[in-house]
């Protein structure tokens, strides 16, 4: 059951509140309670899973795996559940890509995920949505633990002792190995106690309520919209300060792209960024000029030397009103904060006030800057602030851009203070 987060009692005290080590040998974990499950493939059986797993009782244990940087973009490809009365089950969401049954089945369900941000997308795709989301990697942030990985984060708070040697292998392949699937079971085994404990200690440090907005606005946050160029994210584009080598990079990037997509493979083992870079500071003229750049000389490169080549003329052949800015798309954004100083020196006093303010309140509440209000959210409230700088005003700015209502409260009255002493 949850603890009810109002009326906790606990032994615990304000020291154990504070990020340590734990005090105790951490206990390895390394055989799941009742074995590693057979992976669910069929609909028979997801039916079996489904009707287990709605006769639960209590919260549900949720994690996913992909294949980073062996596949194309992030498709989940294992499912992990756990939920008291259920036991465990190992979905393969390839072979059963509608998981909506299951989902409804948990529907008013509190599904309890580490850093839900990175799984749910996926799940989505699956027809999985959760109705309340208890995320523990968001929890450790806010109790302030210098640590936030579920390994480490178990082991702090349970003494546990959870392996992560699989967390980056390719979870497409087929079949799993069992070793593997040791791995992902394990992963689910702790959560639903975890949570037990953080939940006890965020009530007792006053975060209960924080956790919970936090919670919600994972669960809530929309789908991320299609980048607007995203060729210019290649690692290194930077410093390239010319507009017919920034075309050459953005044709050899989609190239690389359709190229990955259609063998779904990650774009990085396609051709990586370094060997895009390089093509654009050479500007090769020929196969043989290509070839023979250091970056082109592997395997994966040389034997589609000519469909990169063809992509090379093509930036080289790109007329001048096509050819991509150098500054890249226009943005919303103030600019980089090392310019404030010179275009707007009230600005740049704001922020720099602002930043003590925001790092003095993280370091009372123990909670990382970044989840006490993001920092691109700040330097807007300072390049572009409200026409009053009091406390109704800056709220206002700060839910208006996504500011929680706790942070809102922390925030707001603090920075209202220091910027009406300034002036």
């Amino acid at each position: 059951m949850e603890p009810d987060q109002s009326t906790v009692t606990t032994e615990l005290t304000d020291e154990t509140l504070e990020p340590q080590a734990p005090t105790s040998p951490v206990v390895p974990l390394v055989e799941p309670v009742g074995g590693v499950p057979p992976v669910t493939q069929t609909p028979e059986e997801l039916a079996a899973v489904v009707e287990a797993f709605a006769a639960g009782t209590g919260p549900v244990a949720v994690d996913a795996e992909r294949a980073s940087g062996y596949r194309y973009g992030q498709r989940t490809y294992l499912v992990q559940l756990r939920r008291e009365g259920a036991g465990t089950a190992l979905i393969d969401p390839i072979a059963l890509p509608d998981l909506s049954g299951l989902s409804e089945a948990l529907v008013g369900v509190e599904w309890i995920l580490h850093a839900s941000s990175q799984d749910l997308p996926g799940l989505a795709e699956q027809g999985m949505r959760p109705s309340r989301v208890f995320d523990t990697e968001l929890g450790a942030r806010l109790l302030g633990l210098e640590r936030v990985g579920l390994a480490a984060v178990v082991a702090d708070l349970l003494g546990l002792g959870l392996a992560k040697e699989h967390s980056a292998v390719d979870w497409s392949t087929r079949p799993l190995p069992v070793e593997w699937l040791r791995y992902a079971a394990l992963d689910v085994e702790v959560l639903v106690e975890l949570r037990e404990v953080m939940a006890e200690r965020l009530a007792v440090a006053g975060k209960a309520e924080w956790a919970a907005q936090e919670f919600e606005a994972v669960r809530l946050t929309p789908p991320a919209p299609p980048r607007v160029e995203p060729w210019r994210r290649v690692s290194g584009v930077h410093a390239l300060r010319d507009a017919r080598r920034l075309a050459v990079v953005r044709e050899l990037w989609e190239a690389r792209d359709r190229n990955a997509r259609e063998r779904d493979i990650s774009p990085g083992r396609v051709l990586p960024d370094t060997a895009i870079v390089a093509a654009a500071q050479a500007l090769p003229r020929s196969v043989e000029a290509l070839t023979a750049l250091p970056a082109f000389s592997g395997k994966g490169a040389r034997r589609r030397i000519t469909v990169w080549q063809a992509a090379i003329q093509r930036g080289l052949a790109t007329p001048d009103r096509e050819l991509p800015s150098v500054r890249g798309p226009r943005s919303d954004a103030p600019p980089p904060p090392r310019a404030w100083a010179e275009r707007d020196p009230d600005a740049a006093a704001r922020l720099a006030a602002a930043r003590e303010v925001v790092a003095a309140l993280s370091a009372e509440h123990t909670v990382p800057v970044e989840n006490l209000l993001q920092p691109d959210l700040l330097r807007r409230l300072c390049w572009t602030p409200p026409g009053e700088l009091d406390v109704d005003s800056i709220a206002a700015f700060l839910a208006a851009g996504g500011a929680r209502p706790w942070q809102v409260g922390l925030v707001a009255p603090a920075l209202a203070a220091t910027w009406v002493t300034e002036q």
